[in-house]
């Protein structure tokens, strides 16, 4: 996973490419040495900070989360690409959306639905949005603290074994 990061890192910061040109670069070269046959999943987006575009690619990762101001949050279920490390020579499925002011967008690993308790059930999608959409703000620190703090009363102490990890961003826009 880090030496992903690394990767998609290294690509967006080269020649400017677009998401799904970064996916694909990155899952050549862990393709060349990929004898265990493990895989990763990522999700790439570049953000136009003027006009709000938002081109992305989705590799095998979950669903990202989006909420229009003033609305509830809701998962934006599209058709993605595998995961990266699977097949050699593969292009990526790229979409775009245009954020308008106020907008939130939240990505976060499996292992935030996969959140297990001591009943080993599961946190799932459907308790992730109730917990997004009780959250009282739009403030993007504190709606992951809600969803980290919604996570941990679920676990009930239950060990996790795998990441919680998450990004969740506000666009304001261009006054």
């Amino acid at each position: 996973m880090m030496v992903s990061k690394t990767m998609i890192k290294n690509q967006t910061m080269a020649i400017p490419k677009s998401p799904a040109e970064v996916l694909a670069k990155v899952n050549d070269q862990l393709m060349e040495n990929n004898s265990m046959e493990m895989f990763v999943t990522a999700w790439v987006g570049v953000l136009d900070l003027k006009s709000g575009e938002l081109v992305y690619a989705n590799a095998g990762h979950e669903y990202p989360v989006l909420k229009h101001r003033g609305e509830k949050f809701e998962i934006l279920r599209e058709k993605h690409s595998p995961p990266l490390g699977c097949l050699e020579g593969m292009s990526f499925r790229e979409g775009k959306m245009t954020l308008q002011k106020g907008d939130v967008l939240f990505v976060y690993t499996d292992g935030v639905t996969e959140a297990t308790n001591v009943d080993e059930q599961l946190f799932g999608t459907d308790r992730m949005l109730q917990v997004l959409n009780s959250s009282e703000t739009d403030e993007p620190v504190m709606i992951e603290k809600t969803v980290r703090e919604g996570i941990g009363k679920f676990a009930h102490g239950a060990p996790q074994f795998d990441d919680i990890t998450m990004l969740c961003m506000r666009f304001d826009g261009k006054d």
